[in-house]
């Protein structure tokens, strides 16, 4: 029989409740309707941003440059010790050859002997060891043995630094490949934070980077900075003669350069090899700690971490390839954290 009781009224204090979170709720949403829409950065603030971006992004781009030096010395060292190990075993295989066709000549007299069964021992090692059959060898047979076993260990050596370096090599690939996509993110970031601004917004961006690096590209007055050497000097001219070309990471040259691609090539035209990269480039030379004792072509490293390096122009200018959406340029000296200079 169906149930015919009266539903049971909420009681007073829950209808208090409900009505004052819907009261609330009203409230809220009349807020949000009512509050200004979040403000859009500016220019100003996108363009900072985007500076902060490139200069993560050229951080990891020395990062990347080191991990390719590494992973391309790697790959040379890897084919040196695996040109040895074949030439290696030619040799071996040589020196038992000849044992074998000693053994042979023996046969086919009839007297083979003892001494020549340890030639053909696949454990030379084994057999030298026993004093009691040692007088049965002559002096050129001993030396042959001592020839395969020498060999043998060169060859495991070998054999063993290869598959080490190949182990590295590994491992050198997975750290550029995570670097390589740090610089494309940083980059990626970047692209997305100016595809806010307005057509006019980029426009007058664009302005201001072109008048920099026309201002940036002009000769410059340069002052009465003392000379470096020789080299330093045809590093310095090489390096000029490439102002204008774009900042792209990991380029060496002539289309395009970074920061350490830019000082490397240079010293290159000057005939001097250098490091790839700003942080083994601070270490290739005599430390200068004052800017006032700065040569015209020693190398300025800018940045606690050593990431940025160029060239110095003389009267307080570097000249150096500055950042992705830039090209090679003299700059103030002071527009970026001196550390200190190198003389090569």
């Amino acid at each position: 029989m169906a149930s015919h009781r009266r539903p049971k009224q909420p009681s007073r204090a829950r209808v208090t409740v409900l009505t004052t979170a819907a009261a609330a709720a009203v409230a809220l949403s009349s807020q949000a309707a009512n509050a200004a829409p979040s403000e859009k950065p500016s220019k100003d603030e996108v363009k900072a941003k985007v500076d902060k971006l490139y200069e993560e992004a050229e951080q990891a781009t020395e990062k990347l440059n080191g991990a390719t030096e590494k992973q391309e010395k790697l790959q040379k060292e890897i084919s040196t010790i695996q040109d040895n190990v074949a030439r290696g075993q030619e040799e071996l295989n040589g020196l038992r050859d000849s044992i074998g066709l000693a053994a042979a000549a023996q046969y086919r007299t009839g007297s083979i002997d003892s001494s020549v069964q340890l030639f053909l021992s696949s454990d030379p090692d084994d057999y030298l060891d026993k004093a009691s059959t040692m007088d049965q060898l002559s002096g050129q047979q001993v030396e042959a043995l001592k020839k395969i076993q020498e060999k043998q260990r060169e060859l495991a050596q070998d054999r063993s630094e290869a598959s080490e370096k190949l182990k590295d090599l590994a491992s050198t690939r997975t750290e550029l490949g995570k670097k390589k996509k740090e610089v494309q993110s940083k980059l990626a970031a970047a692209q997305k934070l100016l595809n806010t601004l307005t057509a006019a917004e980029k426009a007058a961006l664009a302005a201001e980077d072109a008048r920099a690096s026309r201002s940036a590209t002009e000769r410059v007055d340069l002052g009465d900075a003392p000379a470096g050497s020789g080299r330093a000097m045809a590093a310095f001219q090489a390096a000029q003669s490439q102002i204008g070309k774009p900042y792209v990471y990991g380029a060496t040259g002539t289309a395009s350069y970074d920061c350490s691609g830019l000082t490397s090539w240079a010293y290159a035209q000057a005939g001097v090899g250098i490091p790839r990269t700003s942080q083994a480039q601070a270490n290739a030379g005599t430390r200068i700690y004052s800017q006032s004792q700065l040569k015209v072509g020693d190398l300025v490293i800018f940045y606690g971490d050593l990431h940025h390096v160029g060239l110095y122009a003389g009267n307080g200018q570097v000249l150096h390839a500055p950042r992705t959406g830039t090209v090679v340029r003299y700059e103030s000296i002071n527009n970026m954290p001196f550390q200190f200079g190198v003389r090569i």
